[in-house]
């Protein structure tokens, strides 16, 4: 997966708790296991005026002209920021592959659902828990200033704003290991290959009849 070092990028606020995962992708795209592709279905039933289904030119479909992230310059933000209980709902990996297809690389809530939570880290995504106060701190200055930017440096868990203040956050250790490095499960499991190959050879002489 990607790795996530330090990224710069507009904030996309998102003013609404308990967002769901049916509405971040709607359970008609769940079909495919690919983890590319999703982003034109983000937050479907918002986003576009009429119902949407597999295999659909979206490009065609008519956009919701209320909904943030069809306005400029959010639908070019990198970075979301939402209210509590993100990510809320049904179990869906999808929901987390639609925002990073969308283009997002980190959220930042007061919390998150924890399945929710769990997936972000390992599709490369970095949810960030900050206290409800600094999150409505972030939500009126975002809505001062249009275009608004954060950076966030993972390596030294500080978010930077426009202003230079800085905040901290906190980071389990094995998965800021694991988004600085770009490891998912499979590539963890990978970084072990030469010891599985050797007790797969090992076993094979102490066990032949199972190969």
């Amino acid at each position: 997966m990607q790795k996530f070092t330090e990224i710069s990028g507009i904030v996309a606020p998102m003013d609404r708790p308990n967002v769901d995962t049916d509405a971040i992708i709607p359970k008609q795209y769940l079909k495919s296991i690919q983890r590319s592709g999703f982003g034109p279905t983000a937050f479907d039933d918002w986003r576009y005026l009429e119902p949407g289904e597999p295999g659909m030119d979206h490009s065609l479909r008519k956009l919701n002209p209320d909904f943030i992230l069809n306005q400029a310059p959010y639908n070019q933000a990198s970075i979301l920021l939402a209210r509590e209980n993100f990510g809320c709902g049904s179990s869906r990996e999808h929901a987390v592959w639609a925002l990073d297809d969308f283009g997002f690389r980190a959220v930042i809530a007061p919390s998150f659902a924890d399945i929710f939570f769990n997936n972000s880290f390992k599709s490369g995504m970095l949810p960030i828990v900050l206290d409800a106060a600094i999150v409505d701190q972030l939500f009126k200055e975002v809505a001062a200033d249009t275009g608004y930017q954060l950076t966030i440096n993972l390596e030294a868990q500080k978010i930077t704003k426009p202003s230079g203040e800085v905040i901290e956050f906190d980071v389990d250790a094995f998965r800021k290991y694991c988004l600085l490095n770009g490891l998912d499960d499979i590539g963890l499991t990978l970084k072990h290959a030469d010891d599985i190959r050797a007790y797969e050879k090992t076993r094979k002489q102490q066990a032949p009849w199972l190969f």
